[in-house]
């Protein structure tokens, strides 16, 4: 599977993300061609070679003729739809501007309908992000992955005048998504780069696993303290199917609890999960003076860390967590049921490519067939992995069971 990785340590902008395809091979007539299906005109691309800190990029003007122009989202909407852009470039591409439009719409107190587009609905924003869309298509790219996003300080200026960086609309675009500023005095992140990175990628943290076939680098117009550029490196992954591994990044939460009611973990553990952690574990440990405590631990994604913190807060005695991102290596998992000569029973099946390596049983299943039927419990486990194995590998092809 080939998959693009962006490295925003400078921020992310549209015109970046074209610079940084074309600068990955992306043939600039090939991204004219595919954008004339638009039907607009009174717009040109323009590309140059340019050195950001002594590293050459790609940077993009577009540079149109109107001026002063606002459209509302129907009407970038409608441009979309009626042009003779591939129906699944036309659907990512109303997906980043109506995300755009609800993050104006949060910040102005208004009906998204009302929302008219200022900066982000001329010609070169919406060339910016068709652009984008149709470069990574016309590149082969399969999945969008991307770092934490870099998004300055200070201020910025723009239709409705001095506004603090990052901009309202960019800070609504990236909720639930890893974000740092450091000493840069400049706006890295716009509302446009920031609408098609959290719209395209699947997840942000280090880079997953992939063999790099290519990098490309998208320039920015001003020159910073740091390399003013978007690095974008194209790989390959192998998909589960092809045998390789699922892969994702989650965050591990965790506190160190000496005071806490012993009955009350029970409560906190259910808690957790309704709040979307993913799993929840306790580890007896040894605090100062050798006091005994629990260790509690919940692994969640980063779009579900917000509620966690609420349930370790509000239902436990401690004062403060420790968090950290971890990455997985994951088997693909597929859920079923199967018969066996004790009635149904639902089964969890992981896979590698083809080959299941491991199968586990619904317990809560197993548990009440084997009170049901006095027999024991691990001979209907037994019962239940031997009819998982003859439905899923009727040839014994399976290892770790």
């Amino acid at each position: 599977m080939k998959i693009a990785y962006f490295d925003c340590f400078s921020g992310i902008s549209g015109n970046m993300v074209l610079g940084a395809l074309l600068d990955l091979g992306l043939e600039l007539g090939a991204l004219k061609e595919a954008l004339a299906g638009l039907e607009v005109s009174g717009y040109e691309i323009e590309a140059r070679k340019v050195l950001k800190r002594h590293i050459a990029g790609t940077l993009v003007d577009v540079k149109v003729q109107e001026e002063g122009v606002e459209r509302h989202l129907d009407d970038i909407l409608e441009i979309i739809e009626k042009s003779a852009l591939p129906e699944d470039v036309k659907e990512t591409c109303g997906r980043i501007f109506t995300r755009l439009a609800e993050a104006e719409a949060r910040v102005h107190r208004v009906d998204i309908k009302d929302i008219h587009f200022h900066e982000v609905g001329g010609i070169d924003a919406i060339v910016d992000v068709v652009g984008s869309v149709v470069g990574l298509k016309l590149l082969g790219i399969e999945e969008v992955y991307s770092s934490p996003l870099h998004l300055g300080r200070g201020f910025v200026e723009c239709a409705h005048g001095k506004l603090p960086v990052p901009a309202p609309a960019t800070l609504e675009l990236v909720k639930g998504v890893p974000v740092y500023g450091r000493d840069i005095e400049a706006e890295l992140v716009t509302p446009t780069g920031a609408a098609i990175i959290t719209t395209l990628a699947r997840g942000f943290g280090p880079s997953p696993a992939m063999e790099i076939e290519a990098i490309g680098y998208g320039a920015g117009h001003k020159d910073l303290p740091i390399p003013n550029l978007l690095r974008v490196s194209i790989g390959r992954t192998r998909r589960p199917e092809e045998g390789g591994y699922e892969e994702d990044v989650v965050i591990v939460v965790e506190a160190n609890i000496d005071d806490m009611n012993p009955e009350l973990y029970e409560h906190v553990m259910d808690k957790l999960f309704e709040k979307g952690a993913l799993d929840v574990f306790l580890t007896p440990i040894q605090m100062k003076k050798n006091r005994p405590a629990v260790k509690l631990s919940a692994i969640v994604r980063e779009a579900d860390l917000s509620g966690v913190l609420d349930a370790f807060f509000d239902e436990t005695t401690t004062l403060g967590v420790r968090l950290y991102e971890v990455r997985r290596k994951k088997l693909s998992r597929e859920a079923t049921v199967v018969e066996t000569k004790y009635g149904k029973i639902s089964v969890k099946v992981g896979k590698l490519g083809s080959i299941v390596k491991n199968i586990s049983p619904e317990y809560e299943d197993c548990r009440r067939i084997a009170s049901q039927l006095g027999i024991p419990l691990k001979e209907v486990y037994e019962e239940a992995r031997r009819a998982a194995r003859g439905h899923f590998c009727p040839e014994h092809e399976v290892q770790g069971d």
